[in-house]
């Protein structure tokens, strides 16, 4: 079988594990397959069940992570092979993260709406990650992205970027194209020669999230089981 010399890569999606989201592991697998995605990091809010879950119907596809909420904005991890819990500190948070030896990036910085950072605490978790998030399908102001961007060429920190999907159709939206890895320390070492490739999701689609979200409310238990 020929490899592709290139990997299309997704960095932030979620699955029903998330409040937010209805789509289960086997409908993301089966979406990333067809989509033609080398490698797809799962990254369910503050918990891993659902990547775990994703990656036992496809351990070469599939990579754990995690969204975790901290005290002061979201850390974005791929590679995490230990639950991080949330409403740690950014500190804490990190240090757990760099002890399993998870690669780090930070979702949507500027998003106001969405858990963003004070430049200024962004400034002081800077050389704790490996990357930022410089754009993020789901936000819905523009300026948003491009402040990521814009922050992350001035400090010379690589970017990642991701489709942010919480139903199967928005899933690789946005992706990096890389050569190549293998863990956390193979995707630091291509992460810099990223291609992206973007594109942005229209306002409605934040609808599916509400939509999950009230639907676990009326009906809890909904995410269990997979």
């Amino acid at each position: 079988m020929n490899l592709p010399s290139m990997w299309k890569v997704e960095f932030h999606c979620h699955t029903i594990a998330s409040k937010d989201s209805l789509t289960r592991p086997a409908d993301l697998v089966a979406a990333a397959r067809r989509k033609g995605l080398e490698r797809v990091i799962v990254t369910d809010h503050n918990t891993i069940a659902g990547a775990r879950a994703a990656q036992a119907l496809d351990p070469e596809l599939i990579i754990v992570g995690e969204e975790i909420l901290t005290t002061q904005g979201e850390i974005l991890a791929a590679f995490v092979t230990e639950e991080i819990p949330p409403f740690l500190s950014p500190q804490e948070t990190l240090r757990r993260l760099r002890e399993q030896g998870a690669f780090i990036s930070v979702s949507h910085p500027y998003d106001v709406r969405r858990h963003g950072w004070k430049e200024a605490e962004l400034l002081e978790i800077l050389p704790l990650v490996d990357a930022i998030e410089v754009y993020n399908s789901r936000c819905m102001q523009p300026a948003f992205n491009r402040r990521a961007q814009a922050f992350a060429q001035a400090h010379n920190v690589p970017g990642t970027v991701g489709s942010d999907a919480h139903a199967a159709f928005e899933l690789g939206r946005s992706l990096l194209v890389l050569d190549p890895f293998e863990g956390a320390d193979g995707l630091r070492q291509v992460i810099r020669q990223g291609r992206p490739k973007t594109r942005w999701s229209p306002p409605w689609v934040h609808l599916t999230s509400r939509y999950a979200t009230l639907r676990k409310r009326l009906k809890p238990g909904l995410d269990m089981p997979f």
